[in-house]
């Protein structure tokens, strides 16, 4: 059975293992590691709205002729949190393939202890993000 990938394993790992008063720190560090949208993006039309999260978040998953999941994310710098849980997945998921992408826990936020960190809301918009994207790479190998 495929696992995730095992960076994003580590990430999740990290952070479970992480002292509670770490955990928000920790995780508005991805808030950075959210690459811009390339240039030449037609932006928004070709992504699709997560209407969960609080703050105007997109998203697209692609499954590239490599076998890869190539990820975009666009969300404001004014929403760290959600631009986190972006960055976690930008970062965890690079270079997986459409198995691994699927094999990601849907309790992935809760593994790595942000239930106690952040407000059930927030947690709501990120475990949204993650089932539109595994939604998407589903849709694209079915």
């Amino acid at each position: 059975m495929p696992e995730m990938p095992s960076k994003l394993a580590e990430i999740v790992d990290e952070f479970a293992g992480a002292p509670r008063d770490l955990v928000l720190e920790m995780l508005l560090e991805y808030s950075d590691a959210v690459p811009p949208l390339p240039a030449g993006h037609p932006g928004h039309e070709s992504m699709e709205q997560v209407v969960e999260c609080q703050t105007p978040f997109f998203l697209r998953a692609e499954v590239t002729p490599e076998g890869t999941v190539a990820t975009l994310f666009d969300c404001p710098p004014e929403a760290p949190t959600t631009r986190a849980f972006a960055g976690i997945l930008a970062e965890g998921l690079a270079g997986a393939t459409p198995e691994q992408v699927l094999a990601v826990p849907d309790d992935l936020y809760q593994r790595m202890g942000l239930a106690q960190a952040i407000s059930p809301l927030r947690v709501r918009g990120g475990t949204a993000i993650l089932a539109r994207l595994k939604r998407q790479v589903r849709e694209q190998t079915a």
